[in-house]
């Protein structure tokens, strides 16, 4: 998973969730299982109350099963499962109760610590019960309140669309999740990146490690991990641009004692000025700002007058040579130090600066 991409200047169209598709997908099936009829439209009830309508894409029917699939629709927003085939096949089952199955292109949990057990598919919560809702609902008005239903989930193409996500990383392999709180995707949110932070953390816990390795995205902890080569592949966090919101979560995680964080030289440009999120879209770096850290670093106004006339902060390196012994890299890591630790005060962090030529400096601490 990448940092999201720059925010078109329009209005933004809203879609609906992997869970919701899923969830009008289960319903459309049983619909016509009980009916032995087809079905080109469905309609549900998504967790905010607001009803959603569901176009059937196709809808397959025997005496003993139905299958039907939706195409996701998520709006404006860049989803990687956006335009993807979600189907639902039911089955009749006689536990009384509602099962849920793994079906193509769905992950399967291999790791504790995320709120779906070891073995599950990976369908979370709030589509669970979206799911089992409606098959209650229907279960009890065509008084068949005896019979169980087996829900399996698939998606086409999910395995592969898997590898744009950081699903492997939490120990979610073979195909996407089902996800979604409120059956609505709102464009550009930060919500499911977040989430995909916390749970990451969460892993990390349940397997038993106590330091993390986070960095904004690939390319950094690719960097990183020249540093740290055994790294276990579990404790390490992609941040992307929410430094704040991780290591919030890291605060409240008593388990978490050290953290080894690296960061590219345009964020930590950023942080040092107290931008704890570091989106284009919410902040840009401030020259007046590096001016006066340099002079505060030490730097004759010559030098430190150099910066004002960059258009970019990969560019510091025109004028600071990037090396640990430099003053101006100490004195920004400093920075950015500060900032992080205010939100984790009990945590041993380490912070490494790293540039496009994945060349690392360490902050040496005074």
């Amino acid at each position: 998973m990448s940092d999201l991409q720059e925010i078109p200047d329009k209005p933004l169209r809203s879609g609906y969730t992997t869970g919701a598709c899923a969830t009008a997908c289960t319903k459309a099936s049983l619909l016509a299982l009980v009916n032995q009829k087809n079905t080109n439209e469905i309609t549900i009830t998504l967790p905010i109350g607001r009803d959603a309508t569901f176009h059937i894409k196709e809808c397959k029917l025997s005496k003993l099963s139905a299958t039907c699939s939706v195409i996701k629709d998520a709006g404006d927003d860049p989803d990687v499962t956006h335009k993807a085939e979600i189907s639902a096949k039911v089955t009749f089952n006689n536990t009384g109760t509602i099962e849920f199955k793994k079906g193509e292109g769905v992950g399967l949990v291999t790791l504790p610590g995320l709120e779906i057990a070891v073995g599950e598919p990976a369908i979370n919560p709030v589509p669970r019960k979206m799911m089992t809702t409606v098959c209650h609902k229907i279960l009890s008005d065509y008084n068949l309140t005896n019979k169980g239903v087996t829900i399996e989930i698939s998606v086409k193409n999910g395995e592969q669309l898997a590898k744009r996500t950081l699903n492997s990383r939490l120990g979610i392999l073979g195909g996407i999740s089902i996800l979604g709180t409120t059956g609505i995707v709102t464009p550009f949110s930060a919500a499911s990146y977040i989430a995909s932070i916390q749970q990451g953390i969460d892993v990390a816990i349940a397997n038993q490690h106590k330091t993390l390795l986070i960095n904004s995205g690939g390319r950094s902890e690719k960097a990183l991990k020249n540093v740290f080569p055994n790294f276990p592949e579990a404790a390490c966090i992609h941040y992307g641009n929410w430094i704040q919101e991780t290591f919030e979560k890291i605060h409240i995680s008593k388990e978490i004692q050290q953290v080894n964080m690296g960061i590219m030289l345009g964020k930590a440009s950023k942080l040092a000025q107290g931008h704890t999120n570091t989106h284009s879209n919410k902040t840009s770096w401030n020259k007046q700002f590096i001016h006066q850290l340099a002079i505060e670093a030490g730097y004759n106004k010559e030098t430190a007058d150099k910066v004002l006339a960059l258009n970019m902060a990969g560019r510091l390196q025109e004028i600071f040579t990037f090396d640990a012994e430099e003053n101006f890299y100490q004195k920004l890591l400093q920075k950015c130090y500060e900032h992080c630790i205010k939100i984790a005060p009990k945590t041993t962090l380490n912070i490494y600066l790293i540039n496009n030529n994945n060349q690392v400096i360490p902050y040496k601490k005074v």
